[in-house]
């Protein structure tokens, strides 16, 4: 059975990025390389963009020989390349998340997430009548509902694990996402009561925006922000869309984006008064 293989993710972003080092050090081109090894033209550039799905043990072994990687550095290439190939459940969503979309993954493994979303709420942190009532405005069939339904109820679960490798969520919200009109008010009460607790667990920092606040930055930014247990993995940001999710790994883009959502975060109401505020909206749902 795939489960969450916490670090695969990581460990296959960090192994591109080492072979690529190590090829760099060797003094080879990509060509050069790839001949050497005896690959098509663009199979390398593919392997240090990250753009391998599940890399082949042989693959790492042949790259560690004509780099000529000390013992220490094979054995940490193939431990990479490993890990990197554990199971794990996102890939059977391709059909939801994309081909080649990591976004899953990150977010299994990331030790802090950032997120900010602006007219509806984060996606770890819905119900299923609301996760129900966002799928059925969209132009997707039933079965595709139903898959992306599960998907994201699965992908919830990384704010439940007790082994220490759940990660510190810092989620800004909107008092918009919570004043449309779906389900029931009975389902927007509940809505608000799951915020409510989630808010009191002490690996979760929620804020809210307000409409009485004005205007605030980041009005139309939709930012997942993932950062990593170690300074050898760095952030990666993803913006979401009704169609797409994009990747930004640019250390300047991730740097501006970083910025705009301490920004945000800063606008917002603090954790004591959001719950406050939580609890006055759950009394007004009609």
């Amino acid at each position: 059975m795939a489960d969450d293989a916490y670090g695969a993710t990581v460990a296959k972003r960090r192994l591109a990025c080492r072979v690529s080092a190590m090829r760099l050090r060797a003094g080879m081109s990509l060509n050069e390389a790839s001949d050497k090894l005896g690959w098509s033209r663009g199979r390398l550039d593919r392997y240090e963009r990250d753009e391998w799905r599940l890399p082949d043990a042989s693959h790492v072994r042949d790259l560690a020989r004509i780099y000529q990687a000390s013992d220490s550095e094979r054995v940490e290439l193939e431990d990479l390349g490993r890990l990197a190939r554990e199971r794990v459940w996102w890939r059977s969503y391709e059909d939801v998340f994309g081909k080649g979309n990591e976004f899953a993954g990150f977010e299994n493994d990331a030790a802090r997430i950032s997120v900010y979303m602006p007219l509806v709420l984060p996606g770890l942190l819905q119900t299923r009548p609301y996760i129900e009532a966002l799928l059925a405005v969209g132009p997707w069939p039933p079965p595709w509902r139903e898959r992306a339904l599960a998907a994201r109820l699965r992908r919830q679960q990384i704010l439940d694990r007790a082994d220490g490798t759940a990660p510190r969520l810092i989620a800004v919200i909107t008092e918009a996402s919570l004043l449309y009109r779906w389900g029931t008010p009975a389902d927007r009460r509940a809505q608000i009561g799951h915020l409510a607790a989630v808010s009191a667990r002490p690996d979760v920092e929620l804020r809210m925006l307000r409409f009485a606040d004005g205007p605030h930055p980041g009005m139309s930014s939709l930012i997942n922000i993932f950062d990593f247990p170690g300074d050898a993995d760095p952030p990666v940001v993803y913006l979401e869309n009704d169609t797409d999710i994009t990747e930004v790994t640019r250390p300047a883009e991730v740097a501006a984006y970083k910025n705009t959502f301490a920004r945000i975060r800063e606008a917002a109401l603090p954790p004591a008064a959001t719950l406050a505020h939580l609890r006055n909206l759950s009394t007004t749902q009609e």
